[in-house]
């Protein structure tokens, strides 16, 4: 995660300051991260995925290419995660239905 922040700051045009929102998971609010002076973390409230629509492309994944699977082995995971991913970027039109929300819409 510290990785990750450094690479967003780093592409933060000089004077500007940006503002990352994430879930609360565990590596995101560590106190062990060095926030870059030129980013603030905003994290959802916990049990909120209207607020995080990356929750809902997760869930149309599972439904639509991964539940009710047995795997073999962790290679066969990744592949079928990999074809799963594949086919939505082919469907531009679902993700962005997916990831809408009116109410943010609205402004």
């Amino acid at each position: 995660m510290q990785w990750h922040l450094e690479e967003i700051a780093s592409q933060v045009t000089p004077g500007a300051h940006a503002v990352i929102i994430l879930d609360q998971a565990g590596w995101h609010t560590t106190a062990k991260l060095d926030i870059p002076a030129n980013l603030t973390l905003l994290p959802l409230p916990p049990r909120s995925p209207e607020l995080n629509p990356v929750e809902n492309i997760w869930q149309y994944l599972r439904d639509n290419w991964l539940s009710n699977r047995v795997f073999r082995s962790f290679e066969e995971i990744v592949d079928l995660s990999a074809d799963a991913w594949n086919n939505l970027i082919e469907q531009p039109w679902t993700i962005m239905s997916i990831g809408t929300r009116t109410w943010a819409n609205q402004f």
